[in-house]
């Protein structure tokens, strides 16, 4: 390494050995004009798919209009005239001549804080925080920093054991080929693995926000004293039980929002695990970017409903290679990533729904298995 550019040929003069260059040397080099290293490549420019986001204000206008009409609902005599006129009147349902596409985009309402969290909606990185901030805590009661902390140490390390929070399943699930070995040769055993398959329908997508996420955000903003993020998660409820308690009141408002998040967990947990829990999961194993966000992650094939199901994450394999670019685009880079994937002799993995659906209890099933071979001393 850092010789120059030297050249050597492995004893008996057949191949030649692979050249290394310091960056130090490459930086000598590097002007348009020198012809010194030649890298046979094809550059793909992608700048025009990453500057805005085809949605985000409308989308922010819906949630506006929305949050409105359920207060004024609460209060308002006349229900009827709420939900006929009002409430489609401020979210811009009554809009005429407006596109299908524009409809869908802002039935993605949901997932505007993922992009803001990207920093995918406005060019300015200062208002996507705010807003992501805004939406996140305002709109659903959780904490920026703590969506920015797991989030981004899954995109940096995904399916890496101690360093990707997404795969750190506290003992419940074993995940991957070698964790529920591991966990077989030492007896551990905090539930019967070999049945996780069964049991991921009942402790998996029904608890992991209501109960988990939400105790798990609570905790986080008060240890790390993250005031600004409690004052916006405050707001929420502030909001939800003046508009519900009229309903509901008090314990029946609490009882709803349960149910709502038990509903929302469900969605959640298939649509994000369908990318990843089916891949490789492991310890570290220092491959470089591109093999490691490939080896972890997997597409789901487009459709109009896949598309709008999964939010556009169906592009998962793209969405991790280029975090910043709004998800709408994504179908228009996928045969470019896969050209180049499979150039290079790379794994891009594209599968339908049911199959991903299928293949998540098919990998908790088979790890199961493994740990229980192992427990066993097979």
């Amino acid at each position: 390494m850092g010789k120059g550019g030297e050249k050597g040929e492995e004893e008996g003069g057949c191949e030649k050995m692979l050249t290394h260059y310091t960056w130090e040397e490459i930086q000598k080099h590097n002007s348009k004009t020198d012809k010194w290293l030649v890298i046979d490549r094809k550059v793909y420019n992608v700048t025009n798919w990453a500057l805005k986001h085809p949605g985000g204000i409308r989308v922010i206008s819906h949630f506006a209009g929305e949050d409105a009409t359920d207060a004024f609902q609460a209060f308002h005599p006349d229900l009827t005239f709420v939900r006929k006129f009002m409430k489609p009147l401020l979210i811009g349902e009554l809009a005429p001549g407006e596109p299908s596409q524009d409809r869908q985009k802002k039935a993605q309402s949901g997932w505007l804080q993922h992009d803001f969290g990207h920093l995918s909606v406005f060019r300015s990185s200062k208002w996507n925080h705010l807003l992501h901030k805004f939406l996140i805590g305002h709109m659903k009661g959780a904490s920026g920093n703590w969506w920015n902390h797991r989030h981004f140490q899954h995109h940096a390390k995904p399916n890496i054991f101690n360093k990707d929070p997404d795969v750190n399943m506290l003992k419940v699930f074993v995940l991957g080929d070698t964790q529920p070995v591991e966990f077989g040769k030492r007896k551990i055993k905090f539930l019967p693995y070999n049945y996780q398959h069964e049991y991921f329908f009942l402790i998996g997508p029904p608890l992991l926000i209501p109960v988990y996420f939400y105790i798990q955000i609570m905790m986080t903003m008060i240890t790390r004293r993250d005031w600004v993020d409690l004052a916006w998660a405050t707001t929420y409820y502030i909001r939800y039980f003046n508009t519900y308690v009229p309903f509901y009141g008090f314990f029946g408002s609490i009882l709803f929002v349960i149910f709502v998040r038990f509903i929302e967990s469900h969605w959640f947990v298939w649509v994000t695990q369908m990318n990843h829990i089916p891949m490789t999961i492991d310890d570290e194993k220092h491959k470089d970017w591109l093999t490691m966000q490939l080896d972890s992650t997997c597409n789901i094939e487009q459709s109009s409903f896949n598309d709008w199901f999964s939010g556009h994450l169906n592009f998962q394999i793209e969405h991790h290679l280029f975090p910043t670019m709004p998800r709408h685009n994504y179908y228009k880079i996928a045969p470019l990533v896969k050209s180049l994937c499979n150039k290079h002799g790379l794994n891009y993995q594209v599968k339908p729904l049911l199959q991903a659906f299928k293949d998540i209890i098919g990998s908790l099933k088979k790890s199961g298995d493994l740990w229980l071979d192992a427990y066993l001393n097979k």
